[in-house]
């Protein structure tokens, strides 16, 4: 089990990469010391006016900075066209619909051009293998908004099975983490009157039984963490008044968040509660009646209960009897012994050079292992031996270079239904459009169910794998997308993206959007896969840890000398993108090495590093970059803090960037965008900015929304880095 809302607490790709986007890379050049820097506490900051979201001052700012990046950026019939060709992608009707299930229904969220804010809806297995499901309609958002004056955003739901009647919708204003919840009936299709309901909060809730949930919530004073999560967990019971719910376990203060998870499998019934004491380690309890029971393990481990097993995965090396398992580990053991005192395990997984665990399901009798081999996915398949004795494996006849992705259809509740082995597998390449298949534990083949369009033309379009080498010595992959016809002659357009953070690893992946508006238009295309990700394992997350976040910043400005140094492109010819944590990292490489880049596209980032743990969420990420208000860590994080590092202008020119945020993003506030913009117009250099008023931490709350903010990047990057060549014929395509 992991951490409660793990998705959530951590700052993630941003909308683009959320399903991995791929590569490994770096460069061989020295790389300059950063100056030093006094380790004082710098003046009072200036800005912190622009820390007051919805302040009119600093409103009346951010309207300004939109107005002058959409009138240098946003006008125009090219600017219109590229809008256009990304609103077609975004709201084809041909994307795949991808489904989760819930007794007999697959649910869907839909949204295109006339369901902007999304259609919630379902259909059987039998109809989602038509070409044209037929589709039943539980809950139309956009007509909900419209009905209630409510700028509603979808936030999914959680339903009580095995009727899966009953269901926790959660909807947001404009896109934030905070959301309401509210009692839905999918039968009747309308809200249940005087149901459960929360208020606006980060709440995590789970159903006990029909008519008792385990909650989460903002309870009143004192009852969040410092990150702003809930850290308590109570029994709430229908008609209940929300403040006399009963107090079944709290966290301290200073943790990320407390959470609770039910497992109803007929005979393995299981109540547990997480308390994540940061954002990589927990302990976890089971419920006995008033009693909560810690579960021993590592503290890093994440643990799971399924049936009448129990899985571990290591984050560090585990010495338990006479065996040592390796961080990235991936084990499995009675857990009825286990809680006994046993510590007899099966490996499912062992990490090798090249090869890290990547996650993994579970049927009614099988687990599926997914896991990475150069970056790339590979599955593995894992049942009982058929005489009882220990575990077999087989590999799951899936694509082949790319990225695979997993969700099992089985149903606990449910037992031995016709799905009890059946799962999905969705599998994309850089440049392969995404395809949608079933499988069947034991089936040779896997069944093709949906696939997506090819939304540009990839014939004469090519990806290669380079390495760089790092300031340490440390070798770091990245992938190379070409374009048609494109030569290392030193002088391509080309487009450097990364994330290095929170163990999230960079996959292939399609993009009918970088494929339109850079691929086709003759840019190139680069994926770093840098220290911090996950690519690797747990060991290449750590060792860009907190005093060490620099080699992640090192390895990054390795791949573009590694560019440049393979006559890729140069220096004028180079930007760089990353959004959230991608955003803390470009922003780093920018002011220290300014030389190096042509544009820097900054997106929902980090960039004030002294007072990140106090904004929002900021506080859940200190066991990721460290904490401020330690002396020792703070001297480690001015050095590279890119708030604090913003040069004079007559002294140092930056890179042309363009910073994107979100006024209702709740995770990482959109003061960090707002006060590096105004600092460095200070400081005499003109970056443009631009800030949607919706959107959460994705950046948009809606295609048009995001159409809009893609266009205004892709409009950037092409000003900055030149005009865009046409594709060669592709006959003419030739080697780097």
């Amino acid at each position: 089990m992991r951490s409660p809302s793990a998705a959530a607490l951590a700052p993630p790709l941003n909308r683009r990469a959320a399903a991995a986007a791929g590569a490994a890379a770096i460069g061989a050049l020295l790389v300059l010391p950063a100056p030093a820097m006094s380790q004082a506490q710098p003046p009072e900051d200036p800005y912190l006016w622009l820390e007051e979201v919805e302040g009119e001052r600093a409103l009346d700012w951010v309207r300004q900075r939109n107005a002058e990046s959409e009138h240098e950026l946003g006008r125009g019939a090219e600017f219109a066209a590229s809008r256009a060709r990304i609103l077609e992608v975004l709201d084809s009707r041909e994307q795949i619909p991808y489904v989760v299930r819930r007794g007999d229904w697959l649910y869907n969220l839909w949204q295109d051009a006339a369901n902007p804010r999304g259609l919630w809806r379902r259909t059987t297995l039998a109809e989602f293998r038509r070409r044209e499901p037929a589709w039943q309609t539980v809950l139309d958002v956009d007509a909900l908004g419209r009905a209630e004056g409510r700028n509603w955003v979808w936030g999914g739901a959680t339903c009580f099975g095995p009727e899966y009647r009953r269901c926790l919708v959660k909807l947001s204003l404009g896109g934030a983490d905070a959301a309401l919840l509210r009692e839905f009936d999918t039968v009747e299709r309308r809200f249940v009157v005087d149901g459960f309901a929360l208020p606006e909060a980060k709440s995590s809730v789970a159903w006990l039984d029909a008519d008792t949930l385990l909650v989460g919530t903002d309870f009143g004073a004192d009852t969040l963490t410092d990150s702003g999560y809930p850290r308590q967990i109570r029994r709430w019971r229908r008609g209940q008044p929300l403040a006399r719910a009963e107090l079944l376990f709290e966290g301290e203060r200073g943790d990320v968040a407390v959470g609770a998870e039910v497992d109803r499998t007929p005979g393995f019934e299981r109540t547990l509660v997480v308390q994540a004491l940061d954002f990589y380690r927990n302990r976890v309890y089971l419920l006995q009646g008033a009693r909560a029971v810690e579960v021993p393990k590592p503290a890093d481990a994440q643990i799971e209960f399924w049936r009448a097993h129990l899985l571990l995965a290591l984050r560090s090396d585990w010495e338990v009897g006479d065996r040592r398992y390796r961080a990235g580990s991936l084990l499995i053991a009675d857990a009825q012994a286990y809680l006994a005192g046993e510590r007899r395990f099966e490996l499912l997984f062992e990490p090798a050079p090249g090869r890290s665990y990547d996650g993994h399901v579970t049927t009614r009798s099988a687990v599926l292992v997914q896991w990475l081999d150069n970056v790339a996915s590979r599955v593995d398949v894992w049942q009982p031996a058929a005489d009882g004795r220990g575990w077999q494996r087989q590999a799951l006849p899936a694509p082949y270079p790319g990225t695979l992705a997993l969700s099992a259809l089985h149903d606990p509740l449910l037992g031995d239904d016709a799905l009890a082995e059946h799962f999905l597998l969705n599998a994309a390449d850089f440049l392969a459009p995404d395809s949608l298949r079933l499988g069947r534990v034991g089936a040779d083949a896997l069944e093709t169910l949906k696939s997506r369009p090819a939304f540009f033309d990839a014939e004469g379009m090519r990806v290669e794998q380079f390495h760089a080498r790092s300031r340490d010595g440390t070798r770091v992959p990245y992938f190379v997308l070409w374009p048609r016809g494109a030569r290392a002659d030193g002088d391509n357009p080309t487009l450097l993206y990364g994330y290095g953070g929170f163990e999230v690893s960079m996959q292939p992946r399609y993009s009918g959007t970088v494929g339109r508006e850079w691929l086709a238009r003759g840019g190139v295309y680069v994926v770093a896969n840098i220290r911090g990700g996950g690519e690797f394992g747990p060991a290449w997350h750590q060792a860009a840890l907190q005093r060490h976040r620099q080699r992640s910043f090192d390895d990054f400005i390795a791949v573009a000398e590694d560019l440049a140094a393979r006559r890729i492109t140069r220096p004028a010819r180079l930007g760089v993108q990353g959004g959230s944590n991608g955003g803390l990292l470009v922003g780093a490489v920018m002011v220290q090495r300014p030389e190096l880049f042509g544009a820097v596209v900054c997106e929902v980032p980090l960039l004030d590093m002294q007072r990140y743990h106090k904004l929002l969420a900021g506080a859940s990420w200190l066991a990721e970059y460290g904490n401020p208000d330690d002396a020792d860590d703070w001297a480690a994080m001015r050095r590279w803090s890119p708030y604090h590092n913003v040069p004079e202008a007559a002294r140092q020119r930056l890179p042309a960037v363009l910073f994107t945020t979100s006024t209702r993003d709740d995770r990482v506030h959109p003061g960090h965008a707002r006060k590096m913009a105004a600092r460095m117009r200070e400081r005499g250099h003109a970056p443009l900015y631009w800030e949607n008023l919706e959107g959460g931490h994705g950046g948009a709350a809606d295609n048009a929304q995001r159409a809009t903010m893609l266009a205004l990047e892709f409009a950037f990057l092409w000003r900055r880095l030149g005009a865009h060549r046409e594709p060669a014929q592709r006959a003419g395509a030739a080697p780097a």
